[in-house]
């Protein structure tokens, strides 16, 4: 199955002034559209270009890490565009994901912390994750394109903190972006469709 890059699901200005036109324009169409040319290219000479996206990082894992590192990317970003949305954010959840996150992480406040936290420890370029794990949620971080797919896990929500994700917007803050994806734009209502998945 080939890489595509998505369109955004909003218009460039519509995440502002939590996430510049400036920063989507490089992010969405110069690095993710390198991850999904380079992913193309190394998944046909790998001989997986007919395998599902998801089975592209789980088989190229530990074993070719050209394809896996944009295949990751890709992966991740591909999600990452719908888990922010205009006006998104903060603790008016879902209540089945409420609830989730009351019983699994300690309730939203000790989430919110938890998730900034991974994130803004995740040494040099990587990911902060909620995923579903063994049935329940956990707080993950990854380094790089990697993401819970590889740790027997499902990300339901997750955030870039690659320096191109912030720096236009926020320097070397990356706490102070971390706090606005989980105030101002975190797209609920994808995160429990990909919660419902998850969990089945």
């Amino acid at each position: 199955m080939a890489f595509e890059l998505p369109d955004l699901p909003y218009d460039y200005e519509a995440l502002a002034p939590y996430m510049s036109k400036e920063t989507l324009e490089y992010h969405h169409d110069k690095h993710h559209k390198a991850y999904v040319d380079n992913g193309n290219k190394l998944a046909a000479e790998a001989g997986m270009e007919n395998l599902s996206l998801e089975e592209i990082v789980k088989q190229s894992h530990g074993k070719n890490p050209g394809l896996f590192n944009n295949a990751g990317q890709h992966y991740n970003h591909v999600h990452f565009w719908q888990w922010m949305k205009k006006d998104g954010g903060g603790n008016k959840l879902p209540e089945k994901l409420a609830k989730a996150i009351d019983s699994d992480l300690g309730g939203y406040d000790k989430f919110r912390a938890d998730f900034i936290n991974a994130g803004a420890t995740q040494f040099g370029s990587g990911w902060a994750w909620v995923a579903v794990k063994d049935g329940k949620l956990a707080i993950m971080k990854t380094p790089n394109g990697e993401n819970p797919l590889v740790h027997g896990a499902s990300p339901i929500l997750g955030v870039d903190v690659w320096e191109h994700s912030y720096y236009i917007d926020y320097r070397n803050a990356r706490p102070k972006y971390l706090e606005a994806f989980v105030d101002n734009l975190i797209n609920w209502d994808h995160v429990l469709e990909m919660y419902e998945k998850a969990v089945g």
